[in-house]
């Protein structure tokens, strides 16, 4: 395997297979092979050293040695992050360049009043297009410095996955907890010109099920979802269920379904610096419409990293620092044809 890929002139085939091995899906060698190939591949950059030298990588002896944990790093995150059910379902992600300006175009879907009139008069209210509104999300650099490992990993101390799990997890626990509090925080003027409608008393089915018309009703079309953490959707069990939702509920915890209408759970989470549970177990949301993916999660230009001077630190550790600028927003492009419910249950 070493022969097959040791130099950095093959970038691509290199963040591929680290890629690959992150994931444990490495198709023709063994992860050990695969980790010595990137292991050498990384000392081939680094001057054909084992040891970060600053004064090599300050005069340019080590081209492309961060560029390519930089690339392991970019593809490795967004990886762990797509395979999310609620990322999936609620998250629109785009990678802009550096600089460019980041829109998002919510068109006016406001339909117009028709009203009766009698034969041969046009006298009758003007309605105006009001055109479409554009929304940008600000962007700021997200930052962590590590020391050591780098230089562990090039002598064979360290697994490098190890070094890419430990960032790239990092940076998704950040994102997702950035996700989770902007989806916690939403009230209803989050929603635009949506029709919410809001229940609030103790758990009774035919007022989820009436719920479910008014928000399906409002939209005109398509089918709801309902929302809620797994312990907010356990309330969700009939005393009549099939086979089919009791293995639902033995396997996942909720019904995959209420009396047809889809379920998605909502994975719980501490608020940051806490123990505190982020997200409501009493509240269930109902959504229909095509409202597109509300959150928006931008990454803007190439994720950067450097080993800083080792002079710099007291005890002269190896460091290095590795950013990401990214943002996160909520850009709902609903309407009055599209309905929100919000059942608390007290």
């Amino acid at each position: 395997m070493a022969d097959t890929i040791n130099t950095m002139n093959d970038l691509e085939n290199l963040v591929k297979l680290a890629v690959d091995a992150h994931k444990g899906c490495v198709e023709k060698y063994s992860a050990k092979d695969s980790q010595e190939t990137l292991r050498k591949a990384l000392i081939e950059a680094n001057g054909g050293s084992t040891v970060l030298n600053y004064r090599a990588i300050r005069d340019g002896k080590c081209p492309g040695l961060f560029t390519l944990i930089e690339e392991i790093l970019d593809k490795t995150t967004m990886d762990g992050l797509q395979g999310n059910e609620f990322f999936n379902t609620f998250v629109e992600y785009r990678n802009v360049a550096e600089g460019d300006k980041n829109v998002f175009v919510l068109p006016d879907t406001t339909l117009f009043t028709v009203d009766e009139s009698a034969d041969g008069t046009q006298a009758i209210r003007r309605q105006r297009l009001s055109g479409s509104e554009e929304i940008s999300i600000p962007t700021t650099l997200k930052t962590v410095r590590i020391y050591e490992e780098l230089n562990r990993v090039l002598s064979g101390r360290v697994d490098f996955n190890e070094m890419i799990n430990k960032v790239a997890q990092s940076f998704q626990k950040k994102i997702m907890d950035d996700i989770f509090t902007v989806w916690s925080n939403l009230t209803a003027a989050n929603f635009r010109d949506a029709a919410y409608f809001s229940t609030v008393g103790s758990y009774n089915e035919d007022a989820l099920l009436d719920l479910i018309a008014h928000v399906e009703a409002a939209a005109g079309s398509g089918q709801a979802i309902i929302l809620g953490t797994k312990k907010a959707l356990r309330r969700l069990n009939p005393s009549n269920i099939s086979d089919l939702a009791k293995n639902d509920l033995y396997n996942t915890g909720y019904m995959g379904k209420f009396f047809g209408t889809p379920v998605v759970a909502i994975p719980q989470r501490h608020a940051v610096g806490s123990t505190d549970f982020l997200m409501n177990d009493d509240v269930l949301t109902i959504v229909v419409g095509d409202a597109g993916k509300p959150i928006k999660l931008v990454k803007e230009g190439n994720p950067i990293m450097f080993m800083r001077d080792p002079a710099e630190n007291m005890d002269l550790t190896q460091e290095y620092f590795y950013g990401e600028k990214y943002g996160l927003g909520f850009v709902f492009a609903g309407n009055e044809n599209t309905g929100i419910g919000h059942y608390e249950i007290a």
